[in-house]
């Protein structure tokens, strides 16, 4: 089995830190899955849903551990990829609108 793509969609609460979604070989999408950070640093949460009694209960999951630690690498490379091109991303683009200001006279230097 091989997780073909991911999708991160970051959040800005407490503790959840991003929504992902993953597509295996190609053909079978898993939704829901959730970065969590924990007291010993962000972790993969697998989809759920609450029981009656209010507790949760993984709706899909690996079966091993070994699978389980491939998915959660593979999971939060990409979020970790996706946090470091943001501020990267939000630099350049205020780089940019930056640029533009210089470019546009202020109401002072226009003349009429």
């Amino acid at each position: 089995m091989e997780i073909t793509q991911v999708k991160v969609f970051p959040v800005e609460e407490e503790r959840l830190k991003a929504y992902v979604s993953i597509v295996l070989d190609d053909c079978f999408l898993v939704s829901d899955l959730k970065v969590i950070q924990g007291p010993n640093g962000v972790f993969v949460s697998m989809p759920s849903k609450r029981k009656k009694n209010g507790e949760f209960k993984d709706i899909a999951h690996p079966l091993n551990r070994e699978t389980h630690e491939r998915m959660e690498r593979r999971i939060l490379s990409e979020y970790e990829r996706l946090r470091a091109e943001v501020p990267a991303r939000a630099e350049s683009e205020a780089e940019e609108v930056a640029g533009v200001a210089e470019e546009v006279p202020a109401a002072h230097e226009v003349a009429h």
